[in-house]
């Protein structure tokens, strides 16, 4: 069907990202893919889901890893696609997963580089969610009731892996905001001014639900 929108969310760790995402579909009345688009190109691929969470916004340079998760993985017949490494099978597969999604149905999707798979979609409308660093450390200090400096380490390994993640498979930067149509700081605008902004953003644009 076409005339979709697809909100896209990248997000720094501990921005809260991903509960705008969901909070923005409950109040649009559509659904929210996160870790589901993941099992859904497990689905659509025949790729072993173990292999999406494991590679899931983790570029991996190990070619050993490549080649013997390799054996596990069915589902595509061509031969260049049966030469690639795993990493790049998983990749693809999510990338055409998303673009199904959005022939499919208007939804919000939450990282996995959808805003780059979605860039030649009329109907997408891409969102980077970022906060100061201190406000996301309280943030993950206390969701997960972990020390101060265990949250700062998890941000920064996180956000490095999602930002190599990005720029490995697109041609655009994480977090960039040339790169994204909005960019919202949670730390000034909170959970709900963030949903409320983006909504606000989709009705100028004219998006209907």
């Amino acid at each position: 069907m076409a005339g979709n929108t697809v909100i896209t969310i990248g997000r720094q760790y501990g921005s809260g990202g991903r509960e705008i995402g969901m909070r923005l579909a409950d109040e649009l009345g559509i659904k929210c893919y996160d870790k589901e688009l993941l099992n859904r190109a497990a689905k659509d691929s025949g790729i072993c889901e173990e292999l999406f969470e494991h590679h899931d916004e983790k570029p991996t340079n190990s070619f050993l890893y490549s080649l013997v998760m390799d054996t596990y993985s069915f589902g595509y017949s061509s031969a260049a696609f049966a030469d690639m490494p795993i990493n790049h099978k998983v990749f693809l597969a999510q990338f055409d997963t998303i673009k199904k999604l959005a022939q499919e149905e208007s939804c919000v999707m939450v990282g996995r580089c959808a805003d780059y798979a979605l860039a030649d979609y009329e109907g997408a409308f891409s969102v980077f969610i970022h906060a100061d660093l201190d406000k996301r450390i309280r943030r993950i200090a206390t969701k997960y009731d972990i020390s101060d400096s265990a949250a700062k380490d998890r941000i920064h390994k996180t956000d490095k892996q999602r930002a190599s993640y990005y720029n490995y498979y697109t041609s655009k930067k994480w977090a960039d905001v040339s790169s994204y149509n909005l960019s919202l700081d949670s730390g000034v605008f909170g959970i709900d001014g963030c949903v409320k902004m983006i909504k606000k953003m989709l009705e100028l644009k004219g998006c209907k639900f």
